[in-house]
C-alpha cells in the first residue's frame, strides 16, 4: 500500500471569549428570537449573540467580562424579560464591613450576577442573577477565590440547579397555557356550536331568532367573544401591540391585527351597523374566538412538543441521587444530601444504587453500569483504585467510594453543560432563515393590506375584503421557520448525548455532516493508549510461564511503562527482585530467586555473548508490525523474544470501515516513529499516514489534507493534541470515560470508542437533513397557502380559506415542524454495532 510520511511545524491556537447565558421569556416566534439577539449583539464589546426559540435561551460573547446587566437591560428594552433566581450563600471569615464589600464584589463579578448583598452579622450573602446563568456552586467557588468559604444553603443537591429551575418555569408555562386553553373552549364553543349550527341547521337559526333574538344573539356574540380576546386572548395583545408600536411586529402582531380586526368589525356591524355599507353588516365573532383558541391549542401542544425535545438533559440531571450514605472517620454511616458532599469523603454504595458523586473505589469489586455517559450497555468491572462516575449504576456487589469531584464539577454536571451549550447554539445553516423573518411578518402586513385594497378594487363586499386580509394575517407562520433548526438541535444533540456523544457547539453539528476527511490519532485513538505484552516465544527448553514470571519480577522495580506492561503480564505479584540495575539503552538485570535474569535489546544480548540469531525471523516480523521486541535471557542462556506495543482496539477496524463506506478519506497523524505508525496504518487499510510530528507539527498536516480533500475532522484524546482539535473544522475528542474535559474539541465521545465516529457523523448527517425537511414544510407551507388565503382560487373555483381554518393550519404548522424533529430520538447508530459483530 502506498504510504507517505510527512513532518509539519508547531502553530499555536486561540482562546475562546467569555459568554453569557440568559434564559428569556416571551419569545413566541423566530421574529422575536431575531430581536433579541440584535438587541445583544448591539451590546458595548459583544462579539456575537444567538438565541435559540426551541429552548428559550440566548447565549452572548464579550470580548472580556460579561455584562449581566447591560444583556438584561438590552432583553428587556426589546420587549422580552429574563428570568431570574435568587441564591443563598453561608459565607465563613467575615468579620467587618469590608470583608462584606469583598465578597459582594466577587459575586457581583460572576457574569450573569444582577445584584448581590451581604451581611456580616448573619455570614449569609444573597445573589440575584439571571436565570440558569450561573450556578450555585460557581458563586461559592467565586468567594472561595476572595478568600472566605462559602457554600449553598439550599444545596445544589444535583448536576443541574439551572436545569431544575428552566423546567419549573416550562411546567408552569405549561399549566398557564393549558389554563387558557381551558377558558377559551369553554367560551368559544357556545358561539361555534350555535351561529355554525344555524348556518348548517336552518332549524337552529329560526329556534335562535324567534326566542332570543338577532339583536341579543348577536350582544351575547359580542360577550363570549370579548371574554376570549381580552381573556385567554390578553397574552397576544400584551406583546403584540407594543411590539407593532416598536415597528417590529412579530407573530402576536399578526394574531392581535387579525383577531381585532374581526372582532372590531363585529363590534361595528353590532351596534352602530350604519356606519357599513349596506349589506355587509355582518359579523365575524366566532371567527376572532376560534382563531385565539386554535392558536391557544397549538402552542400548548407546542409547549409539550418542545418540552419533550429537551427531555434529554432532564434525564441526565435526575440520574443523580438526591442522597448519599457518608461514612465518618468513627466508622458510622450518616445519610445527607448530596449536596453536603466534599472531595476526599467516602460513600457507601450498595447494589443496584447510582453512585452519588464522582470519585473512585476505595473497598469492593463490582461491575457498574456506565450506559449513560458512554452509551455503552455493558456493565463495567471496577475494582479499588478504578474510576466511577456520579449517576452509573452500581451492579450486585456493594463498594466503597473516595468522593474526589462533587455538584458543578462532576462528569455529569459538565455533559449536562456541554449539551445545554450546544442546545444554544446557531448553525450557519439559520442564517437563511434570520434573513427572510427578518422581514417576514412586515411583508405579511402589507400583504394583508394588499389583499383587502385588492378586493375592494375590485367591487367585492367590504366583509369579505375584510376575512380575506385577516385570513392572510393568521395563515403567515413565522413560528414554524423559527423553530424548524433549533429543535432539531434540541433533539439530535440530546440523542447524541444519550449515545454517549457530546456535541460542545452545536454547528458542530453541520460541520461534521459536511467533513470529507477524517484524520485519527494513534495512540489513545486507534490504539488503546498503554503497551501491553503482545507476543512470548520460548526457546527450546524454556516453559512460558517460568518465563513470563521471571522477566515480570525482573522488570517490577523499573517505572517505565514498557517494564508496568511486562510486570502487569504475569497477571499475579511478582517474586522479589535483587541486586536490579537498569542499564541506560540497553536493558534491565536483576536476580531472581538465585538465578540472573536480563532482560533488553538484541545488542545488549549481543554484549552478554548470546546470539539472538535464532529468533531473527520472529524479530524481524515483530518490528514490521510496529512492535517493540525484547529478549530475555535466564541463568546466561538466551530463553525468549518478547513483543511490547500498544494494541489497536478491537472496535477501531470496524469503525474505520465505516467511515470509509460513508466515502470519507481517512489519515493518520501521529507523533509516534513512522515505522509504528506505518505498521499500524497497513494493518487497518489507511493509505495517508503522517508521522513523527509534535502536537503542534499536526497543524500543517491538517491544512494540507483540508486543501486536498474538503472540510477536517480531526480525532485525538483531547490533551496533546489541542492544537489539532481545535484547528481543524471539526474537532472531536477520544475521552476516557470520566476525562472528557477536551476543551479544544468540538465533540466528545465519552466512551473513547472510536465506533462512535461514525457514529457521530452520521448522527449529524440525519439532523442535518431533518433541518431541511423542516425548512422545506415551513416555507413550503406559508408560499402554498398565503396566496391561497388572499383568494387567489376565488376567480378559478370561488375557493376562500376563512381565518378559522388559517389559525388552525397555522398551528398545526409548528406542531408538525416539531413533531418531525422528534423523530431524531429513534436515531440507531450502527458504527458500535458493526464493531460489536
Amino acid at each position: 500500500m502506498d504510504q507517505t510520511v510527512r513532518t509539519t511545524p508547531p502553530v499555536a491556537a486561540t482562546p475562546a471569549a467569555q459568554r453569557l447565558s440568559l434564559a428569556v421569556e416571551g419569545m413566541t416566534c423566530a421574529s422575536c428570537a431575531g430581536r433579541v439577539e440584535r438587541a445583544l449583539a448591539a451590546l458595548p464589546r459583544a462579539k456575537g449573540a444567538s438565541v435559540n426559540l426551541a429552548t428559550g435561551r440566548a447565549e452572548v460573547a464579550f470580548d472580556g467580562p460579561a455584562d449581566g446587566r447591560a444583556a438584561v437591560a438590552a432583553v428587556e428594552a426589546a420587549g422580552y424579560a429574563v428570568a431570574e433566581e435568587s441564591v443563598d450563600l453561608a459565607v465563613e471569615g467575615m468579620s467587618c464591613a469590608s470583608c462584606a464589600g469583598r465578597v459582594e464584589r466577587a459575586l457581583l463579578a460572576v457574569p450573569g450576577v444582577l445584584e448581590a448583598g451581604v451581611n456580616v452579622a448573619t455570614g449569609r450573602a444573597r445573589a440575584r442573577l439571571a436565570g440558569g446563568a450561573a450556578s450555585p456552586a460557581g458563586l461559592a467557588r467565586a468567594v472561595g477565590a476572595a478568600g472566605y468559604a462559602a457554600k449553598p444553603l439550599a444545596p445544589e443537591g444535583d448536576a443541574g440547579a439551572a436545569v431544575d429551575a428552566g423546567a419549573e418555569r416550562r411546567k408552569a408555562e405549561r399549566a398557564e397555557l393549558a389554563r387558557s386553553l381551558r377558558l377559551a373552549v369553554l367560551l368559544t364553543a357556545p358561539l361555534v356550536l350555535l351561529e355554525m349550527g344555524s348556518h348548517l341547521v336552518p332549524a337552529l337559526h329560526h329556534v335562535i331568532a324567534g326566542t332570543i333574538g338577532e339583536g341579543n344573539w348577536r350582544v351575547a356574540q359580542f360577550v363570549l367573544a370579548s371574554a376570549v380576546l381580552f381573556g385567554p386572548g390578553l397574552r397576544f395583545f400584551r406583546h403584540g401591540v407594543p411590539a407593532l408600536l416598536r415597528a417590529a411586529p412579530d407573530m402576536n402582531s399578526l394574531v392581535a391585527l387579525g383577531t381585532a380586526a374581526a372582532w372590531g368589525y363585529s363590534t361595528v356591524a353590532t351596534f352602530a351597523p350604519g356606519l357599513l355599507p349596506e349589506g355587509s353588516a355582518n359579523v365575524y365573532f366566532e371567527a376572532a374566538a376560534v382563531i385565539v383558541t386554535l392558536i391557544l391549542f397549538g402552542r400548548t401542544l407546542e409547549a409539550r412538543a418542545r418540552d419533550s425535545a429537551s427531555e434529554a438533559i432532564r434525564r441526565l440531571v435526575e440520574l443523580q441521587p438526591r442522597t448519599a450514605r457518608l461514612r465518618r472517620p468513627d466508622g458510622a454511616v450518616a445519610e445527607v444530601p448530596v449536596g453536603e458532599l466534599a472531595p476526599g469523603d467516602v460513600v457507601e454504595v450498595r447494589p443496584g444504587e447510582r453512585l452519588p458523586a464522582d470519585g473512585e473505589v476505595a473497598e469492593g469489586e463490582s461491575h457498574v453500569d456506565e450506559s449513560m455517559v458512554t452509551g455503552e450497555p455493558m456493565p463495567v468491572r471496577k475494582a479499588a483504585g478504578a474510576p466511577v462516575v456520579g449517576g452509573t449504576v452500581n451492579g450486585a456487589a456493594a463498594l466503597l467510594v473516595r468522593v474526589t469531584r462533587t455538584g458543578a464539577d462532576t462528569l455529569l454536571a459538565g455533559i449536562v453543560r456541554m449539551v445545554e451549550g450546544a442546545q444554544a447554539s446557531k448553525l450557519p445553516i439559520q442564517a437563511v432563515v434570520d434573513r427572510v423573518t427578518r422581514w417576514f411578518v412586515p411583508a405579511v402586513l402589507a400583504l394583508a393590506l394588499l389583499t383587502v385594497v385588492a378586493w375592494l378594487a375590485f367591487g367585492s363586499d367590504p366583509a369579505l375584503a375584510l376575512v380575506n386580509g385577516v385570513a392572510v394575517l393568521i395563515i403567515a407562520c413565522p413560528c414554524a421557520m423559527g423553530l424548524a433548526t433549533p429543535v432539531s438541535i434540541l433533539v439530535g444533540t440530546g440523542r447524541g448525548a444519550a449515545l454517549g456523544v457530546l456535541f460542545r457547539r452545536g454547528d458542530a453539528l453541520q460541520a461534521l455532516s459536511e467533513t470529507r476527511v477524517v484524520a485519527l490519532d494513534k495512540t489513545g485513538t486507534l490504539t488503546r493508549g498503554r503497551p501491553e505484552l503482545t507476543d512470548l516465544r520460548t526457546a527450546p527448553g524454556f516453559a512460558r510461564e517460568e518465563v513470563l514470571a521471571a522477566v515480570a519480577a525482573a522488570e517490577a522495580p523499573s517505572e517505565h511503562p514498557i517494564a508496568r506492561a511486562l510486570a502487569a503480564a504475569a497477571g499475579s505479584a511478582p517474586a522479589k527482585a535483587e541486586a536490579f540495575e537498569v542499564l541506560v539503552g540497553k536493558g534491565v538485570r536483576a536476580t531472581v530467586g538465585g538465578v540472573r535474569v536480563e532482560v533488553g535489546s538484541g545488542r545488549f544480548m549481543a554484549e552478554l555473548g548470546l546470539d539472538p540469531a535464532p529468533f531473527a525471523e520472529e524479530a524481524a516480523r515483530l518490528a514490521d508490525e510496529g512492535k517493540t521486541a525484547l529478549y530475555a535471557a535466564i541463568g546466561g542462556r538466551l530463553a525468549a523474544v518478547l513483543a511490547v506495543s500498544d494494541p489497536i482496539r478491537d472496535t477501531t477496524p470496524a469503525a474505520i470501515a465505516a467511515l470509509r463506506e460513508r466515502g470519507l478519506a481517512v489519515a493518520l497523524v501521529s507523533g509516534d516513529d513512522a515505522r509504528t505508525a506505518k505498521a499500524v496504518a497497513r494493518r487497518l487499510g489507511i493509505a495517508e499516514v503522517v508521522a513523527e510530528v509534535s502536537p503542534e507539527g499536526k497543524l500543517a498536516a491538517i491544512r494540507r489534507l483540508r486543501g486536498e480533500h474538503g472540510p477536517l475532522a480531526f480525532v485525538g484524546d483531547g490533551i496533546n493534541d489541542a492544537p489539532a482539535l481545535a484547528a481543524a473544522d471539526v474537532g472531536v475528542a477520544v475521552g476516557g470515560g470520566t476525562d472528557i474535559a477536551a476543551e479544544a474539541a468540538d465533540v466528545v465521545l465519552v466512551s473513547g470508542d472510536l465506533a462512535a465516529v461514525p457514529d457521530a457523523i452520521a448522527l449529524s448527517a440525519a439532523t442535518m437533513r431533518n433541518i431541511r425537511e423542516n425548512l422545506f414544510w415551513a416555507f413550503a407551507y406559508n408560499a402554498a397557502l398565503i396566496p391561497l388565503a388572499a383568494g387567489a382560487l376565488y376567480p378559478v373555483n370561488g375557493t376562500l380559506l376563512s381565518p378559522m381554518l388559517a389559525a388552525g393550519a397555522m398551528a398545526l404548522s409548528s406542531v408538525f415542524v416539531v413533531g418531525n424533529a422528534l423523530r431524531l430520538r429513534r436515531f440507531r447508530p450502527a458504527g458500535r454495532a458493526r464493531a460489536r459483530r
